[in-house]
C-alpha cells in the first residue's frame, strides 16, 4: 500500500462527540500504522452554527489525546473561491443548475408533499427552466442527480451498497450566502488534498452516493470509503446524553488518561482480532487495519472504560503518575506549588502504593488524603478499637516501640506485632487499630508498606494522638 492520507474533518459548531473522536482515532491510527498522513481540516461552512471558542476547543483536545496532525488546520471559509470555480465548471457542463426557488416555495412543496404521502424532496423545478430569473439574483446551486438507475460504491466495511437514484434529491452544492455545503465542499477537498481514506461517521453512508456522483461529474476517482459502525448506548439505542457523558471534553474534565481514552475508543467498532483490550499506543498503531473494523454496532461500555482507565494507570511508573497526580492534589489543597524534588519523590511513592485503587486521575486525593493531611475523622465503624481502659496505653506503646526501629516495613511490622504480643494482641486486633489510627481507614494498602511510606514522626505523632483521643472518650463513658 502506498502512503495513504487521511483526514479529520469537524464542524466547529459545539463542543466534539465522542464519536467524531472516535472517527478521528480511527482516521489517526491508520495514518500512522502505514507511515502516511493525517490532515485537520475545519468544516467552517455553514455560518449560521458555529461556536465561538470551537476550533481552539477541537485543536487543544486532538493535542491532549496525542493525536497529532501532519497539514492544517485548512479552513473552508477561506477555500470559497475554489469551489466556486468547480461549481461554475459543473453547471456549464449541464452537471449542475442554478435554482431560485424561495424558502417559502419550499416550505409549500414540502407540505403539499406531506400531505400527498409522497417522500419529501426537491420537485426539480429549476432543472430545465429559469423561469426569467438571472444569474444576479438569489439563488443556489443543485447537482442534478440522475433520474433513473441506481448509483453503488463499494465500502471498506460494509461491502457493496446501491442506492435508487430516484430517491435521491438535486442537493445544493452552494447556498445563497455563497458557501459551499458539506455534499459539495468535503468532495472538493477530499480530492484536492488527495485523501485516499474517508473515514466518517455511519450516518453519512446515506449521502456518499451524492458524493459518488459528484466524483464522476468532476472526472475524478473517489477515495476508499470507510464508516466505521453506529455507536450505541448500553441500552441499545444510539448513544446520547441520557447515557452519560457523550461530550469528549466531559471525559478530559473527569480525569481519564489520554492514552485510555484512545484504546477504548479504538474498540468500539475495530478489533485486534486476539484477545488483546489493554493496549499502549505502539500496540495500536501496529495493530490497527481496515480489515479488523465490524460493521455491527458498537456499544459504549463505561464499565469498560473505567476498567481500562485502570489498567492504563497501573501501567504509568510512580513518577509519571505522580506529575499527572500533582495538579490534582493541588486543586484539592493537599499538596503546594511550587513542587520540590522530595515532595515529588513522596507523592511517587503514594501513587505507587494506591494505583491499584484509581479508575480516574481524580481518585488519588479521594482515597490517598490521609497521606498528605493530618486532618481526617476516623470511621465510624474503626471508632471501636478506641474503647476500652487499655486502648490509650495500646497507642502509646506502638508509638514508643516505633521511635527506635529502623525505618522500613520489616522493622515495622516485626515491632508492631512485638509490641501487640506484649500487650496480649495479635493479628487484627493489632493490624486494625493501627490502621484506624494512622490512616482513619478500617481498609486500604498494606499496612507497613503505608506506613513506610508515611513516615516515622507522622506514623508516632497519629499514634499518640489516638491515645488521647482514645482517653477522651473513654473518659466521658
Amino acid at each position: 500500500m502506498s502512503a495513504p492520507r487521511t483526514r479529520f474533518a469537524p464542524s466547529p459548531t459545539g463542543s466534539m462527540h465522542i464519536g467524531n473522536v472516535r472517527n478521528a482515532v480511527f482516521s489517526w491510527l491508520f495514518a500512522r500504522r502505514h507511515g502516511g498522513s493525517f490532515v485537520l481540516r475545519i468544516e467552517d461552512t455553514d455560518r449560521s452554527r458555529l461556536v465561538e471558542g470551537a476550533v481552539a476547543e477541537i485543536k487543544e483536545g486532538l493535542t491532549w489525546l496525542g493525536l497529532d496532525w501532519d497539514e492544517g488546520p485548512v479552513f473552508q471559509s477561506g477555500r470559497l473561491d475554489i469551489y466556486r470555480e468547480h461549481a461554475r465548471r459543473l453547471v456549464d457542463e449541464g452537471r449542475a443548475y442554478r435554482c431560485w426557488c424561495s424558502p417559502e416555495r419550499l416550505a409549500e412543496m414540502r407540505e403539499e408533499q406531506k400531505a400527498a404521502g409522497r417522500p419529501t424532496g426537491y420537485d426539480r423545478h429549476c432543472r430545465e427552466d429559469s423561469h426569467g430569473r438571472t444569474e444576479d439574483e438569489p439563488h443556489v446551486i443543485r447537482f442534478a442527480m440522475p433520474l433513473d438507475g441506481e448509483t453503488s460504491f463499494h465500502d471498506e466495511v460494509r461491502g457493496d451498497i446501491s442506492f435508487d437514484n430516484a430517491l435521491i434529491d438535486d442537493f445544493v452544492m452552494i447556498k445563497a450566502d455563497g458557501f459551499p455545503t458539506y455534499q459539495f465542499a468535503s468532495v472538493v477537498d477530499d480530492h484536492l488534498m488527495q485523501i485516499t481514506h474517508v473515514i466518517r461517521s455511519d450516518e453519512w453512508v446515506a449521502s456518499t452516493p451524492k458524493h459518488v456522483r459528484l466524483y464522476e461529474a468532476l472526472g475524478w476517482e473517489p477515495p476508499k470509503f470507510v464508516h466505521p459502525s453506529l455507536i450505541l448506548g448500553p441500552d441499545r439505542s444510539k448513544l446520547s446524553k441520557r447515557h452519560g457523558a457523550t461530550s469528549f471534553v466531559e471525559f478530559v474534565e473527569r480525569g481519564y488518561l489520554p492514552d485510555a481514552l484512545v484504546n477504548f475508543l479504538s474498540l468500539l467498532g475495530w478489533s485486534p482480532r486476539d484477545d488483546r483490550e489493554v493496549m499502549t499506543r505502539d500496540e495500536l498503531i501496529a495493530a490497527f487495519d481496515i480489515e479488523g473494523m465490524v460493521n455491527h454496532p458498537a456499544v459504549f461500555d463505561v464499565q469498560k472504560l473505567e476498567w481500562i482507565s485502570r489498567q492504563h494507570l497501573r501501567l504509568l511508573p510512580d513518577a509519571r503518575l505522580a506529575a499527572l497526580a500533582r495538579p490534582v492534589l493541588e486543586a484539592r489543597g493537599l499538596v503546594s506549588a511550587p513542587a520540590d524534588p522530595g515532595a515529588d519523590a513522596y507523592i511517587a511513592a503514594v501513587c505507587g502504593l494506591m494505583k491499584e485503587r484509581l479508575t480516574v486521575l481524580p481518585d488519588i486525593a479521594d482515597v490517598a488524603g490521609y497521606f498528605f493531611s493530618d486532618d481526617f475523622d476516623y470511621d465510624e465503624k474503626g471508632r471501636k478499637w478506641f474503647a476500652g481502659d487499655g486502648a490509650r496505653d495500646l497507642f502509646e506503646a506502638l508509638a514508643e516501640a516505633l521511635q527506635a526501629v529502623d525505618w522500613n516495613e520489616e522493622s515495622i511490622e516485626a515491632a508492631i506485632r512485638a509490641a501487640g504480643q506484649t500487650m496480649g494482641r495479635e493479628g487484627g486486633r493489632i493490624i486494625h487499630p493501627v490502621r484506624v489510627a494512622a490512616t482513619g481507614q478500617t481498609a486500604g494498602p498494606s499496612l507497613f508498606a503505608a506506613l513506610a511510606v508515611l513516615g516515622k514522626e507522622r506514623v508516632t505523632a497519629r499514634l499518640r494522638r489516638a491515645g488521647a483521643y482514645a482517653e477522651h472518650i473513654n473518659a466521658n463513658h
